[in-house]
């Protein structure tokens, strides 16, 4: 199957590559889904053979909420799927599923489970484990992204590619949401862009292929790496692949470094946190808007201990004081029906 015509090159030249090495074998499948992601991987899950030559890690947006996805993957196909605990040895013929509000790495051939700094305001997120598999095992990678909102996986697919992996991606207008496996085509060398159905197929075809030779990773693939797991120090890495920006880390309020040379637009914050321009968008959107109903919130609580306060004036036969409380309760209660109006109406 050759690259999807949509697929534009955004790769930046690799670096001098090692002559191939007829023992490595695509043998490392990591697979990113959000909304409308859950089918497809339990259709991926029923053709898989118990026997696969290849271990699989999955990361769906599941947030902080409980998961059954492991139950729901073991009981649709021969394959085992499991949430792993920290340390756990890599194997063959398994099913890694990222645990709720854990990012799910790898590292000597060792499942990672950590508690890390958001990335697009997930945990887990799909980036993280897509960027350790590349510089953990280069070529052997193959990166799948799935239906989902927003631009989580496309800048761990270039990751991938650039470590030598292969990039598979669901054909946008087969998946119930197109913008992840759209914005994997718009800005990846995909190798291949199929629907649903033929996802499995496609899997099956790559798996326990010889490996292509194993460039050199990019220094900044690392260094976003070592970011968001909190090793060595992070504004000599930031220095390193980026530079200050105006904006501020909604999720911790630290200034934000804009990655340079990178498409999409990306940032990143010292504590680990990381942005598309897209998701940053909209962390910043559900920012303002729990900002904006605390705002409501403190105005009528002002309202409501201004009347209480009147109240005790007037029993005091203060009246002075107590209608000038009154209409300063009336004026904030006119500002909070007013600003409740605006937000609700957006």
């Amino acid at each position: 199957m050759p690259p999807h015509p949509q697929a534009t090159v955004m790769d930046t030249p690799h670096a001098p590559q090692s002559p191939p090495n007829s023992d490595l074998r695509r043998d490392i499948v990591v697979i990113g889904a959000s909304a409308g992601g859950l089918r497809v991987l339990l259709d991926l899950a029923s053709a898989l053979p118990a026997d696969l030559p290849a271990a699989v890690l999955m990361v769906l947006h599941v947030g902080a909420h409980r998961s059954v996805l492991p139950e729901l993957l073991s009981k649709r196909g021969a394959i085992r799927a499991i949430h792993p605990v920290h340390g756990q040895p890599l194997l063959p013929g398994t099913i890694y599923v990222a645990p709720p509000d854990h990012h799910m790495l790898v590292e000597n051939d060792l499942i990672q489970v950590q508690r890390g700094a958001k990335e697009h305001h997930a945990r887990p997120a799909i980036d993280p484990l897509f960027r350790a598999a590349a510089l953990a095992y280069g070529p052997r990678v193959i990166g799948m992204v799935l239906s989902g909102r927003l631009d989580d996986g496309t800048a761990g697919l270039q990751a991938i590619k650039r470590c030598g992996g292969l990039a598979v991606v669901q054909e946008p207008a087969d998946a119930e949401h197109a913008d992840m496996p759209a914005s994997a085509l718009d800005n990846v060398a995909v190798d291949f862009c199929v629907p649903r159905e033929r996802l499995a197929e496609t899997l099956l075809a790559l798996v326990d292929q010889p490996a292509g030779p194993w460039p050199a990773a990019p220094a900044h693939i690392a260094c976003e790496q070592a970011i968001s797991i909190g090793v060595g120090n992070p504004m000599e890495h930031l220095n390193t692949i980026g530079k200050p920006s105006c904006f501020a880390c909604p999720d911790c309020d630290g200034v934000l470094w804009e990655i340079e040379a990178s498409q999409p637009k990306r940032y990143r914050c010292h504590t680990g946190h990381g942005y598309s321009l897209r998701s940053l968008v909209h962390t910043q959107q559900l920012a303002t808007d729990h900002a904006l109903w605390a705002a409501i919130r403190a105005l009528q609580d002002r309202e409501k201990l201004l009347r209480t306060l009147a109240e005790a004036g007037d029993r005091a036969a203060e009246d002075h004081d107590v209608a000038a409380l009154e209409a300063e309760a009336e004026r904030i209660a006119l500002h909070s029906v007013e600003l409740q109006r605006l937000v609700s109406t957006g």
